[in-house]
């Protein structure tokens, strides 16, 4: 699982916008469009825009963003 500070990532304070995102598989980074405040918490379905492997972005209440991969959820 590989987190993400948004702050530290372009994140504008009012959840919305681009964040970075690490994939879980090959360990590329790529952005990602922010969902807005009011959305969240929520679980994106996302393919990964490196090597297209499928994986969870998790966004919490504050902004932070957590990538799984779907072997993470078989794994237990």
């Amino acid at each position: 699982m590989h987190t993400v500070n948004p702050c530290a990532c372009g994140w504008n304070g009012e959840m919305s916008g681009i964040a970075e995102v690490q994939c879980p598989s090959c360990f590329e980074v790529f952005s990602v469009a922010v969902p807005p405040g009011a959305e969240c918490p929520v679980e994106l379905d996302y393919d990964c825009e490196i090597c297209c492997r499928p994986m969870i972005i998790a966004v919490d209440e504050g902004g932070g963003m957590l990538a799984r991969g779907l072997d993470d959820f078989l794994s237990g």
